[in-house]
């Protein structure tokens, strides 16, 4: 029977066959021809080294010589191709990569084979260096991987480096990379906004430490390094004690110039809105995630709550955690040293003088020393890591008196009192000083605004809000001091306000998406938190974000334990 004289049944009249793996195996096959040094129809040339390969696997698996073996190039029809300026055993482990799709990366040839994945357009190669060198990091490399990322235009690799450097900086600045930086490197690095650093005087230290590595040459550099160390934000005595009295200081006049003008930062607090901008501004490293704990509060029953629960920002949920021993709302929140503290508040029956401490590391809550005064609605900040509460209500009468407790002796110590009786005011630092805004003493609602100068024990009037307004938030953040939300005596408030001390003035914020009183403000990864209050009718446990690159609130994760009436701080997690 022929094959014309068969008859099939109308079932498919199409079978499709496939061997799967037949291009891996087909490429295995083609490497070992090559070992073997068979049909192979080009070389590549790197000094004295040479390899030999075949053009349609270089042209199929790499970029560059897909281009030159297919655009009639001059290569295309030479046996022999020099290409300059590349590492042989780089050149010859891409080569193998071509025919195996694999590439083994160490700490010796990573520099080399990123150089040539570059020249080659082997982004893939490319990337997975920048990945291992990403992954390495560290205050001894950091600077001269962040130079040669920006060499070979590696952008998420220099940002990655960049922030590492900030964030790491007190460890990068004792490195040689860092004692070795050029003069144009250093003024850079100093004069940014985002170091990673407790105190301005570790800058002015790093200064110093990098002129006298080199003295002779980088002496005349100083003036204009220290023009960019903001010096005004150091210590009082550690300006006078330690840069007045440096040798290399005193022998130049204009950083004597320089002392002095920070020395009248602190002495004619009138003159601080002459200074730059710059110079006053708060060092604040956005690229180091803080957790955002919510602590007491209320729940929709109006009852005060133990609970707490920690927000990530990154990943936008809340978790819950280990609850205080105390149940506590209009709670005063602080952070020091990574430790969280839930300072008095109310218990549902009276208000407390209480204080208890939370470690994240343990998971675990511990009493320390109470307050001199019993109080809720208080504002609580910290300076120079020492806890300052502002005003607040003792269930009897609004306060005017200010605590301050070091952790160090688990003492509380009364300092001067503020001008007014404040309670549910909003606090915070801002420049140095502590900030105390609106609030009221159980007559009248403030618009007035004053400022502590921790430095003199003395208390200064400033520039009123816009509005006046109570149980609103406030937070500082860069080189602006933010209120929103609160309640004016008629009405719930969303609007918010930011201050100046260049224009030392007031002026209106895009409002918030919800009316907010009781609400808490704060800081992370450059950003404003506004989380829950109460907006008139209800308590919130909903959350929004003011981003002020785009000038714009956004809803994010609601806390799933809380309604309202938390006290909130952001624990910074610090780099590993």
């Amino acid at each position: 029977v022929t094959m014309g004289d068969m008859i099939f049944e109308e079932l498919e009249d199409l079978m499709h066959f496939s061997v799967h793996d037949l291009p891996t195996r087909g490429y295995s096959v083609m490497e070992e021809i090559r070992r073997q040094g068979k049909l192979c129809d080009v070389t590549l040339k790197v000094g004295e080294h040479k390899f030999s390969a075949h053009r349609i696997v270089l042209a199929a698996s790499i970029p560059y010589f897909h281009a030159m073996f297919t655009n009639d190039m001059v290569e295309c029809k030479q046996d022999e191709i020099v290409m300059q300026g590349m590492d042989p055993s780089a050149l010859e482990a891409l080569i193998n990569f071509a025919y195996n799709g694999h590439i083994a990366i160490d700490q010796q040839n990573v520099q080399g084979l990123l150089i040539g994945a570059s020249f080659l357009q082997l982004q893939n190669v490319k990337d997975a260096c920048c990945s291992f060198l990403q992954e390495r990091l560290h205050p001894k490399n950091c600077l001269g991987v962040r130079q040669f990322a920006e060499t070979m235009m590696c952008t998420t690799l220099y940002d990655a480096a960049n922030s590492f450097v900030h964030q790491h900086f007190m460890e990068v600045s004792v490195s040689e990379e860092f004692l070795s930086l050029r003069p144009e490197e250093v003024l850079e690095l100093v004069g940014c906004d985002e170091l990673n650093v407790k105190a301005e005087e570790q800058v002015f230290e790093s200064v110093l430490a990098w002129v006298r590595h080199q003295r002779e040459d980088r002496q005349s550099c100083l003036p204009e390094l220290l023009s960019k160390t903001r010096l005004p934000l150091c210590r009082p005595q550690f300006l006078a004690d330690r840069v007045q009295q440096d040798e290399l200081v005193r022998c130049c006049h204009k950083c004597r110039d320089l002392v002095d003008e920070a020395k009248d930062y602190h002495l004619m607090p009138e003159r601080r809105p002459r200074l730059p901008a710059y110079k006053t501004r708060q060092r604040c490293c956005t690229s180091i995630t803080g957790l955002i704990y919510a602590v007491g509060g209320l729940n929709g029953a109006g009852d005060s709550l133990n609970v707490v629960e920690v927000f990530d920002p990154v990943g936008n949920c809340w978790e819950r955690c280990q609850p205080m021993s105390t149940a506590r709302s209009r709670v005063g929140v602080a952070v020091v040293n990574g430790l969280l503290y839930a300072i008095g508040g109310y218990d549902g029956q009276s208000r407390l003088s209480t204080v208890e401490v939370y470690n994240p590391e343990t998971d675990a809550w511990n009493r320390v020393a109470s307050m001199n005064s019993q109080r809720s609605a208080m504002g609580t900040v910290v300076v120079d890591g020492h806890i300052y509460v502002c005003g607040g209500y003792d269930g009897k009468s609004s306060l005017c008196s200010v605590e301050c407790y070091s952790p160090e002796t688990d003492r509380w110590t009364i300092v001067t009192e503020m001008s007014a009786s404040r309670s549910a005011a909003g606090v915070t630092v801002f420049e140095g000083r502590i900030f105390v805004s609106g609030g009221h003493d159980g007559l009248q609602i403030f618009n007035t605004v004053e400022y502590y100068n921790q430095h003199t024990a003395l208390w200064h009037p400033s520039t009123p809000m816009m509005n006046k307004r109570c149980r609103h938030g406030a937070s500082s953040l860069g080189s602006q001091l933010y209120v929103v939300g609160g309640y004016d005596g008629s009405a719930f408030l969303s609007g918010a306000e930011i201050y100046s001390s260049m224009t030392d003035q007031w002026s209106q914020l895009v409002a918030m998406n919800t009316r907010r009183s009781r609400v808490s403000l704060v800081a992370a990864r450059g950003r404003l938190y506004a989380v829950g209050g109460y907006d008139g009718q209800s308590n919130l446990n909903s959350v929004e974000v003011y981003d002020p690159e785009i000038s714009r609130w956004t809803f994010m994760a609601p806390m799933s334990c809380h309604e309202g009436g938390v006290g909130v701080g952001c624990v910074p997690l610090q780099p590993a």
